[in-house]
């Protein structure tokens, strides 16, 4: 092959290269833009952690979402201190979605509970009521329009151990009072996840996504992809079904340096997510 030819094919082969690789970039970042799930972070996950840390973790995660565990909002904190939360959150190109996991054990906790969601502006409160306290619970859901997600907290759990023993109490009540399956939890009462999601989905309001190591009570959190529940059939399956509501990360391992853990587990997720995509 002649020098100039030569010159000529590698030129031609690496425009050729590079066009390619370039339109898998954009072709990638499209599916990636309208991925049929939101990711968010529950921030519990950075429990150990000032306020301004936990916004800068969870957008260095590049998630859009939150929800707030009373350690980075408290649940009495007064309107003017709420609202400058908030306002710190939008600052951070961030959306204060939900708040919880919040237990209303009195009449009291209830009203506190909805009047610190609805100060903040929040579309959904995971809780944990009492369940002499539900039928005061869907009077401040009719009052307010924001939904109620009860959390499921397996083994050990009195109240609500799995999603049915939460469905069963909400099942003929409002339409906006259902769910917050916490996948982890969920296995560790020995139920698949993906299934007791297909039962209740139409009162499926929030997702608390995790790993864990056994479908026992003795299971413990590990990052995403590294624990035995399916997450690619899982996340699937909230895809088929249109789900509407956050996948928050709810990274109960390594509370004093959660990050890496989180991250690696985020991007598990988006992986999935892009797979997702591709079908």
């Amino acid at each position: 092959m002649k020098e100039t030819t030569r010159r000529s094919f590698f030129k031609l082969s690496g425009t050729a290269l590079c066009s390619s690789l370039c339109l898998n970039a954009v072709q990638a970042s499209a599916a990636s833009s309208s991925a049929p799930l939101t990711l968010g972070m529950a921030s519990y996950t950075f429990r150990k952690f000032k306020l301004k840390d936990c916004l800068s973790m969870t957008k260095r995660l590049g998630l859009g979402k939150i929800a707030f565990k009373s350690f980075h909002l408290p649940l009495d904190a007064s309107d003017s201190e709420i609202l400058a939360v908030v306002q710190k959150v939008k600052d951070a190109g961030l959306e204060l979605y939900g708040g919880g996991v919040i237990y209303m054990k009195d009449e009291a906790q209830v009203h506190q509970a909805f009047h610190y969601a609805q100060t903040a502006d929040m579309k959904v409160i995971i809780g944990v009521p009492n369940h002499d306290l539900l039928d005061l619970v869907e009077e401040k859901v009719k009052e307010t329009d924001i939904y109620l997600a009860i959390h499921n907290h397996g083994p050990g759990d009195k109240l609500y151990p799995s999603p049915e023993s939460a469905f069963e109490k909400v099942k003929n009540r409002d339409a906006r009072m259902g769910l917050c399956i916490d996948i982890g939890h969920t296995m560790r009462i020995g139920q698949d996840p993906t299934e007791e999601y297909k039962k209740f989905n139409e009162r499926v309001f929030d997702i608390h996504i995790k790993d864990v190591t056994r479908a026992t009570a003795d299971g413990v959190t590990v990052e995403i992809g590294r624990g035995i529940i399916d997450i690619p059939n899982f996340l699937s399956t909230l895809s088929e079904h249109e789900y509407q509501g956050t996948v928050a990360l709810e990274f109960e391992k390594d509370a004093d340096d959660p990050l890496p853990g989180a991250a690696e587990s985020i991007g598990y997720l988006k992986g999935v997510m892009a797979g997702l995509e591709w079908k």
